[in-house]
């Protein structure tokens, strides 16, 4: 395998970038952060978080800088009156119900998407339907959308395997909702044909052994990635390769959630 040219030499070897979109922050996370953000610069530091507000390291510790304190239990945040935000990925209904004995200040944050699977297994489970969540054991949303019914109202399938295993009770009777950040493509069907690919937080994890004599790449973000990340990934190889960019984009992404009522407003500027 022919290793790149290493950074500060004269020749670089030529690399198109493919550079997807749309990418990064969905609406969901962007108003989950803006909601930190809005609720730090109107009442000021602290405020408590519980559970990380998205998936992403680099964004967690800029909310931590700003005076963010991110808890996983309401019981670790003491008795104040410092504004406690439930996460986007959601919360079983325990949760505010715990805010509120304690007479919390509590902001949801919970994506409008998310909430969407929250009310529709709440109708499913109404009309008297089996109710099985698709979706992966102790993520977030998923403990959250669990945690809307009764303890047994839902069924957590994560795997083909499962599904075969699963016996409904009345087949005619059963519904499903799905984790929102799951694709609706399989995985497998999604990379058949690229022989490398690799996920990193940063550039510095880039393992350029990986790469070798690479043409092409195609660069990618999660819902929970800031842009200026996917600029640093890019920066990286750019050092390496003369890079071209071209985006590719296979839709249009214009969905925007406001921020909790309390937090509308130009005060919160102020």
């Amino acid at each position: 395998m022919t290793v790149p040219q290493a950074p500060g030499t004269d020749r670089k070897p030529p690399l198109k970038v493919l550079l997807c979109s749309p990418r990064g922050f969905c609406a969901g996370v962007v108003r989950a952060i803006d909601t930190v953000e809005q609720a730090l610069a109107r009442y000021g530091a602290p405020v408590y978080v519980r559970h990380e507000i998205v998936h992403n390291r680099y964004v967690v510790e800029s909310l931590k800088s700003k005076g963010a304190i991110f808890v996983e239990e309401l019981d670790e945040i003491p008795d104040t009156e410092a504004p406690v935000i439930f996460s986007a990925h959601g919360v079983p209904k325990s949760i505010p119900a715990q805010a509120k004995k304690r007479n919390l200040f509590a902001l949801d944050a919970t994506c409008p998407l998310v909430t969407k699977v929250h009310r529709e297994a709440e109708i499913h489970h109404k009309r008297g339907r089996e109710i099985v969540l698709i979706g992966h054991a102790d993520h977030p949303e998923v403990v959250g959308t669990v945690g809307q019914l009764p303890a047994g109202a839902i069924t957590l399938v994560q795997s083909v395997d499962e599904v075969a295993r699963f016996m409904p009770r009345d087949p005619g009777r059963l519904a499903y909702v799905t984790q929102t950040t799951l694709s609706v493509d399989d995985t497998a069907d999604i990379v058949a044909g690229c022989p490398r690919a690799a996920l990193v937080q940063r550039a510095k994890e880039i393992d350029w052994s990986v790469f070798g004599s690479i043409a092409s790449l195609g660069v990618t973000a999660g819902a929970s990635a800031p842009e200026v990340l996917v600029e640093e990934v890019i920066g990286a190889f750019a050092e390496r390769y003369a890079v071209s960019v071209e985006t590719v984009t296979t839709a249009d992404e214009d969905m925007f959630f406001p921020l909790p009522r309390v937090l509308r407003g130009t005060e919160a500027a102020e």
